[in-house]
């Protein structure tokens, strides 16, 4: 159950993230508040998670999801283009979260 709480924080962290850039600078106060809420819920959600997971394992984990899921929604929503090198350091991200779960024991 931790690591479904982890991964829906790891959601809910990209979800804010892209409020935020809806938002306009938190010019727009729907996507505001929403932003708000979103980050509410991640933090909720990674706090659950740390009942049973460690924090040295959690957190990166976490905060993982978070960058490459809005790099994601970049790309795919807000038309944003990444170099050759940078997918490659995308790639390595991906590459450390899964190596810090597969070697965690958890």
């Amino acid at each position: 159950m931790a690591w479904v709480a982890l991964i829906v924080a790891g959601a809910f962290e990209v979800f804010w993230a892209t409020m935020m850039k809806l938002s306009e600078g938190f010019s727009r106060l729907n996507f505001s508040i929403l932003t708000l809420i979103g980050m509410a819920a991640s933090f909720f959600f990674l706090a659950k998670s740390l009942h049973a997971l460690s924090m040295s394992l959690a957190y990166p984990i976490w905060t993982g999801i978070g960058a490459v899921g809005s790099i994601i929604v970049g790309l795919l929503f807000f038309h944003d283009h990444l170099s050759l090198l940078t997918s490659f350091f995308v790639l390595l991200l991906i590459i450390g979260i899964i190596g810090i779960k597969v070697t965690s024991g958890h």
